[in-house]
């Protein structure tokens, strides 16, 4: 039986709603954050080293990051669902929407969530102006205009199909759903880039993700 170590408020969101897709059996072990650090709970620790959400054990295999357990789930079961055919130029493109979801559109929303904790975390009073004059520096000449031009390469690449890889639902709209619904809660995604927004929109209607809500818990992203 698959068992999703289960973060709230996580990408591990993700996991969930892939194997509602694919309609596997599957249990769930869910994790709360520390009420002040907002970090996983040490138990996470004992199922992968990094102590981090999502994890997947399945049998005698534990497998983390969730492109890789994406992959590894479509290898596995996905019986050529969610996935172009090999070969193909929206295989390419799927590949592509699958690694670029963690590897470039992710690090400039975290920066941007590092920096914003800047105005709120607690600091003598004299340092708090110079360190709010640095993140401010820093989120306007190097976080914004990062994320500005993601938002409309993304935008311009929903013009070309309906979903990141074609015309087709595939693992890599799994993937791209927790950047983008995080830039529509924190990062400023709007009405401004229509498609990105019809894109969440269209997922979130879909009963396979509404499943994995009911199941998975409390989600202030979708």
């Amino acid at each position: 039986m698959i068992v999703v170590h289960h973060l709230e408020n996580s990408r591990s969101q993700r996991v969930l709603w892939l194997l509602e897709e694919l309609g596997l059996p599957y249990d769930i072990k869910h994790y709360q954050r520390d009420a002040k650090t907002m970090l996983a709970p040490p138990e996470l620790s004992q199922v992968h080293p990094l102590g981090k959400s999502p994890v997947i054990t399945d049998g005698d295999s534990v497998v983390a990051e969730t492109g890789a357990i994406v992959e590894y789930l479509l290898d596995q079961y996905g019986e050529g669902r969610l996935r172009p055919e090999p070969g193909t130029p929206e295989h390419l493109r799927y590949r592509y929407w699958l690694h670029f979801a963690e590897g470039s559109a992710m690090p400039p929303l975290l920066m941007k969530l590092v920096f914003d904790s800047i105005n709120t975390a607690p600091m003598p009073f004299f340092i708090k102006p110079v360190a709010r004059a640095i993140g401010k520096k820093v989120t306007d000449l190097l976080v914004w205009p990062n994320l500005t031009r993601q938002f409309d390469f993304m935008e311009a690449e929903l013009g070309r199909s309906t979903w990141f890889a074609g015309s087709r639902i595939s693992g890599a709209d799994i993937m791209m759903s927790f950047p983008l619904e995080a830039a529509a809660q924190r990062a400023g995604l709007d009405a401004s880039r229509p498609k990105l927004m019809a894109f969440l929109e269209r997922i979130h209607k879909r009963s396979a993700y509404q499943r994995a809500l009911e199941r998975g818990g409390p989600y202030d992203f979708a």
